[in-house]
């Protein structure tokens, strides 16, 4: 009887669909903070999946699109927006258009809440926010 429960059991969380986190909330993500927001979403996805690889390359692009944003945009003569929202849209896409559709093809998720990323990410801005905004 046991050997019953524990195939039971075994053959439940088989048919559980994973829970991620949304192309939308990487795109999101990439788009409002920086890439290498999206990108640790994307790699806790991955993570969950047993992907640990992919994560890690993952998060290596993630953080490259943020310090190419970061280069691109401190060496111009005047950094405009419109330049790193562009650059954080590119990140963006590149994550959820192609890692994301790469490494989770198909459509049998369940989506994740973003709440306590999104708490999380705000947290981590706010600090350099206030640091550029006190710094003029």
């Amino acid at each position: 009887m046991t050997e019953e429960n524990n195939s039971t059991t075994t053959e439940s969380n088989q048919e559980q669909p994973v829970r991620i986190y949304s192309k939308k909330a990487i795109l999101g993500f990439s788009i409002v903070f920086a890439p290498i927001f999206g990108g640790v979403l994307l790699r806790q996805n991955l993570i969950d999946n047993n992907k640990k690889k992919e994560a890690n390359i993952v998060l290596l692009a993630s953080v490259a699109f943020t310090v190419l944003t970061i280069v691109i945009v401190n060496n111009m003569d005047r950094p405009m927006s419109l330049v790193t929202n562009l650059l954080n849209i590119g990140g963006g896409v590149v994550l959820s258009e192609y890692f994301f559709k790469k490494y989770f093809p198909d459509d049998n998720y369940e989506y994740k809440k973003i709440w306590k990323a999104l708490l999380i990410s705000i947290g981590i801005t706010i600090p350099f926010l206030l640091a550029i905004i006190y710094d003029r």
